[in-house]
């Protein structure tokens, strides 16, 4: 195949798939973070006159310590997407665990840069989280294993006997188990 072909070709798929990228939206309860995608004429439709009651379990963190953690960022694209939808916020009751890696990521901004050398890039997630009302759960066994104090994290998280514990009383309490 020539060069020239090759070429317009390539321009031709690159165009295709630009045109094809579907813009996401910005959220209506945290529009900083979790952005998503309009779904036209879902067979599986939203029931908007429900209550929605979810429980993350979130046990990972980014492998750099300069980046967001991307299951943390679920939370927001959960509530935004429905809220987008069409559902209130007092529709949605969000809780998340925290455990395992993803400890790091509840650390206040100053602890976090003596760790790491910056501010914690989830900070401003975390508190635009809580605002709109998501428990934010640090397992107390995970904090106590690495020495990490309720003054070490940043104000919106709480603190339990563990996260399995929190999984189960919220869970007890009608919330869904989701997992990341």
């Amino acid at each position: 195949m020539n060069k020239s072909l090759l070429l317009i070709l390539t321009f031709i798929l690159n165009t295709l798939m630009v045109i094809g990228q579907v813009e996401r939206a910005q959220g209506k309860i945290i529009p900083d973070f979790g952005q998503t995608f309009e779904v036209e004429n879902p067979e599986i439709k939203t029931d908007t006159n429900t209550l929605l009651k979810v429980i993350f379990d979130v046990s990972k963190s980014a492998e750099n310590n300069t980046q967001i953690n991307s299951y943390l960022v679920t939370a927001a694209r959960f509530l935004n997407m429905h809220a987008n939808a069409g559902m209130n916020l007092d529709q949605l009751n969000v809780a998340i665990t925290v455990h395992g890696s993803a400890w790091k990521d509840m650390l206040n901004d100053e602890v976090y840069m003596e760790k790491y050398g910056s501010e914690n890039p989830n900070s401003e997630l975390l508190n635009q989280l809580n605002a709109a009302g998501v428990d934010i759960i640090m397992c107390g066994q995970t904090a106590a294993y690495r020495d990490v104090s309720k003054s070490d994290c940043n104000t919106s998280v709480k603190f339990a006997l563990s996260a399995m514990t929190a999984l189960i009383q919220y869970q007890n309490n009608g919330y869904r188990f989701i997992k990341f």
